[in-house]
Parts: C-alpha cells; structure tokens; sequence
C-alpha cells in the first residue's frame, strides 16, 4: 500500500516508539508507575513527563505553559469553553469559515458563533469586522484540507486590539514552520509522527482557564485524569525529532510538492493558493470526477476526498464551500498528502494510479 493521507494522520517515528517502549516494557516492574503517585515511582513518571512537556514546548512561544490532554479536539475545547467567563459568557465566538469541526462545531454549541470570511485563494484577511461583544477569535495557522496558511500574527493583533483572545489551531503547522502569534495553540501528536490519544494546550501566561474536566485536576489544576507517560514520551520524542528535522523535512515536502504538482498539472484545477500554503499536501478538482468510483479503483493508494473527520458524511466539504466552490466541483476534489518518509518512487507511483483511473472515467 501507499499512503497519501498525512493530514489525517503520520506513521509513528520511530524515536517515538522508542521513547514509549520505557514505559509500555514493564519487565523490569518499574515502568508502570502513575506519574500522580508521591512515591519514587510516581516521581519517575512524573519526571518524564515534565521532560517531554519541555520537548514539546521547545517548538511553542516562549511565556506559556503547555497542557496535556487527550487530543487536539479536547484542547480546543479546552480553550473554548474554559474561556467562557472572560468578557461575559454570551460574547460571540468569530471563526474563519474553514476551521476544523472542533472549532466550528464548538462555537456553534457554545453560541453567538461569528464567521469570518474566506476568500477564493483560501486566506482569511483581516480587513473584516469583528463584532464588538467578541470574546475569542479561532483562526487556525495551516487548513487541514487545502493547505493554506493564514495570517495568525495579524488576527492575534488584531483580536487584543478589541480585548479579545486568540486561538489558534496549529495542528497542521506544529512541527513544520514556526507557531507564533497567539493566545493559546491546540497542537496533536499523531499529526508529527507521534502516538494517537495525545495532544497539547499551549496557554500563554496570566490566562486563567476554566476546568471542563473535573475529578481531580492532575494537569496543572485545570484537566483532571491520569496522564501516560507512555503518549507523554512519545509525543515529546515526536517534537524534538521534528525540531531537529524541520529544514531537512520542509526539503523533502518541497521536492515532493513540485512532483505532484507537475503530474497534476493537466486537466485538473488547484484548490486553494498556490504559493501560501504548507507544501505537504496538494487538493485537486476535476470536473465529473466520481471520487467514489476513484477511492475504489485505487484501493492500495491511501488518499482522501475531504479531510478523515468529514469525509464519511456525504456532505461537501464545509472548507471548499467556503472558497468558493459549488457542491459539485467540491465532491469532484481529492486530497493527497506526503511526509518525512514518502519516497519519490512512491509518490510517483501511487499518483500515477490515481491518473490512470480518473482517466478511465
């Protein structure tokens, strides 16, 4: 099989699974200890998890604190909801039209949800209004379908300039290119080749969260649950490989990019910027294309029509629509992604089977 589906998720590093075997290989029986215990082996837990909390802050702004958490949805809940109080609970909430189904979702459950507007090339510019009870702005740094890359530092201006905060989702971007500008970043471990069931808050100082789990309280005061030591280690592991790789990786991505983007040069359309976006994925149109048909015609190449949380509700993407694209032409776009360790020979080949069936079409 090939794999082409980066932005859903990445194979585990294997500096990650290393680091986790620590604490997963208990024959020695001193691996499973709980890292909220007071005892020697609850300190040792709890030691390498305030070292991977390090590894992972090393690629976040200085003045923070990061929080673990379950995933990068929960983070984001996190932010959301544990920020209800600041400016009163109705203020509106103002979200960029191709956020992820966490933020968009959750702002529509929380209320008083405000969309930002995109424009046909995929960027949300700050020559738009906010509305003047906003409490929380969420701009996300890379979109998770077509790649493109929004001004953060200009929207974190801006939303201080009207009292209100910034969160920014960087799972996309976390690991790639520098996170900046912002007041809390949700980031993921399995988007850096790192265990699934982890992610991360980063929090600036002096803001004050609100739990939304409780029982406990063992992360820092504001998320309740046993942490593992286990997801902790690999997840910082993921983080400094990432960092110590990021110039080498960005290469490689570029390299691939300019290989795709050439083998789809004809008879298919760009979604999204061509220049201002990460350059590990490519989402493409063709008109009439039934990517059903397509999916299933290439069953050994792993790819996506929209992004891996949408994609089974038959609804078009909510981020296509929102560039601009009819239901049609957005049911007609695919979405491929590489990463540190697709090769040109696989790239090459696995899009070469997709041509070949749209082709047959």
């Amino acid at each position: 099989m090939i794999y082409l589906d980066h932005q859903a998720t990445t194979p585990l590093a294997p500096e990650a699974r290393d680091a986790m075997m620590t604490w997963l290989d208990t024959a020695d029986g001193s691996g499973f200890g709980n890292p909220h215990s007071p005892h020697r082996m609850g300190r040792q837990a709890a030691a390498a998890i305030d070292f991977a909390r390090d590894q992972v802050a090393a690629l976040l702004p200085a003045g923070g604190r990061v929080i673990f958490t379950g995933s990068a949805t929960e983070a984001l809940n996190l932010a959301m909801r544990g920020t209800r109080g600041r400016g009163g609970e109705g203020g509106a909430i103002s979200v960029s039209g191709i956020e992820h189904s966490a933020v968009w979702d959750t702002a529509e459950t929380l209320g008083k949800r405000h969309v930002l507007n995109v424009a046909a090339n995929g960027q949300c510019n700050t020559n738009q209004s906010l509305p003047k009870d906003t409490r929380l702005v969420c701009v996300m740094q890379v979109n998770n379908e077509i790649g493109t890359i929004q001004p953060t530092v200009e929207w974190h201006r801006k939303a201080k300039a009207e009292n209100a905060l910034f969160l920014c989702d960087a799972v996309q971007s976390y690991g790639k290119i520098e996170v900046t500008g912002a007041d809390m970043i949700a980031i993921s471990a399995h988007k850096i080749y790192g265990p699934k069931g982890i992610g991360a808050l980063w929090v600036r100082d002096g803001i004050e969260l609100r739990p939304e789990i409780t029982g406990g309280l063992q992360e820092g005061g504001v998320r309740s649950g046993t942490l593992s030591p286990a997801l902790c280690a690999g997840f910082g592991a993921a983080a400094k490989e990432a960092k110590d790789r990021m110039a080498q990786d960005a290469e490689h991505h570029e390299d691939l990019w300019t290989l795709a983007r050439d083998m789809f040069a004809s008879n298919w359309a760009l979604n999204g910027d061509e220049d201002t976006r990460w350059h590990g994925n490519l989402n493409v149109r063709r008109k009439g294309l039934d990517v059903s048909r397509l999916m299933s015609d290439c069953r050994n190449v792993m790819f996506s029509a929209g992004s891996a949380c949408a994609s089974g509700s038959g609804k078009p993407s909510q981020v296509l629509k929102a560039i601009g694209l009819s239901d049609e032409a957005a049911k007609n776009s695919i979405r491929i992604g590489w990463g540190r360790y697709t090769s040109r020979e696989d790239l090459e080949k696995g899009v070469g089977e997709i041509l070949k069936a749209a082709n047959s079409q």
